[in-house]
């Protein structure tokens, strides 16, 4: 079996600090518990997978990382590329706008493409919003798509929806990919596809990748992979030989 190492991953800073992080909901009258008492170091550059069942607390925390929900309880600093350190928690909603605009790339199981548009035009929308973004067609190579740019998503498969927005998500160069279940809309051999363009962003550009899923071959690709149930950590796992996504079969 073909295995990589990261050695860099264990020795780098910390871009995500978590303490004490919980998220409650309110139904009516009943409290929700979805994340409880969490703490966890994220390091730069590393691949970090996400692995539990549904109801786990995956969505939830992955949200709060990226900015798109607060926390109810505890802390959560985030290192950003020049060495500033932002409390979360404590973040306002144009802090947090500008936060995501900034450091965060995010892909969901779902592509949300506009249909109208072409792959490119999809990809270079996101351009108008970020700092120092590069080239929509260069995004799009780096997922393999170039000859597709001119396509619309109707005219695209799945796997291929599913790279236009990865595509979408690193144009703005972000410090930070967050993949919510990037394969589940997937057939297996598409979804290595997927995997594949994810590791090599991680890889190629140093970007710190978080991945959720249910399926736990997908850990056996990760640095190191969370395991939640009950809004809880319920263990964290080192890979200490990380497998290659065309090893990966489900």
């Amino acid at each position: 079996m073909r295995t990589m190492s990261s050695p860099a991953v264990s020795a780098a800073p910390s871009v995500f600090c978590a303490r004490g992080l919980s998220k409650t909901y309110q139904s009516g009258d009943v409290a929700v518990a979805a994340l409880r008492e969490v703490d966890l170091d994220v390091r730069s550059g590393e691949f970090l997978v996400l692995l539990g069942p549904s109801g786990s607390g995956k969505s939830t925390l992955l949200n709060i990382l990226g900015g798109l929900e607060t926390a109810s309880a505890g802390s959560l600093t985030h290192r950003a590329p020049d060495g500033s350190i932002t409390d979360l928690t404590q973040a306002d909603d144009a802090a947090l706008t500008s936060y995501r605009r900034r450091h965060v790339g995010f892909v969901f199981q779902f592509y949300n493409l506009i249909p109208s548009l072409t792959a490119l035009e999809n990809v270079a929308l996101v351009t108008d919003i970020a700092d120092a973004p590069m080239p929509a067609a260069d995004a799009l190579a780096r997922v393999g798509l170039a000859p597709r740019c001119d396509h619309f998503p109707s005219q695209l498969s799945g796997g291929e929806q599913q790279r236009v927005a990865i595509a979408r998500a690193i144009v703005k160069r972000p410090q930070l990919l967050l993949c919510d279940e990037p394969t589940g809309a997937l057939d297996f051999a598409t979804g290595l596809l997927v995997l594949e363009t994810i590791a090599d962003i991680n890889r190629s550009l140093g970007t710190t990748a978080l991945v959720i899923t249910h399926n736990a071959a997908i850990a056996r690709m990760a640095d190191r992979v969370v395991v939640l149930g009950d809004g809880r950590i319920q263990r964290v796992q080192t890979n200490t030989a990380k497998c290659a996504p065309a090893e990966l079969s489900w």
